[in-house]
């Protein structure tokens, strides 16, 4: 099993915005890709929320092919998406995590 951890910092000035967009949007697009078997949206606390609240989306896929798949056909144009519509006011990083136990 593969975990793609998607971390993102929101601005406060778009964080209603992007959190009903993730929820109704993005995140339904992502896992419409067939890559992935369920996700988990998760709000880190204990974090310094001056600049902005921080969210991470983890996916589980069930091979890493199915996660080399995501980034090769569907990323690119989803990645995009998100740079157009929210540009500098939320930042991103990317991460993939195996289970071991």
């Amino acid at each position: 099993m593969y975990i793609y951890n998607v971390t993102t910092k929101v601005s406060h000035d778009i964080h209603t915005d992007w959190f009903h967009w993730m929820q109704q949007e993005h995140i339904p697009a992502v896992m419409a890709s067939g890559c992935f078997t369920h996700f988990q949206f998760v709000r880190l606390l204990e974090t310094d929320e001056e600049d902005g609240i921080t969210y991470a989306v983890q996916y589980h896929a069930a091979a890493k092919a199915d996660y080399n798949r995501y980034v090769e056909l569907h990323a690119p144009a989803l990645r995009n998406d998100s740079v157009q519509k929210w540009g500098n006011q939320m930042i991103a990083f990317r991460t993939l995590m195996q289970v071991v136990n």
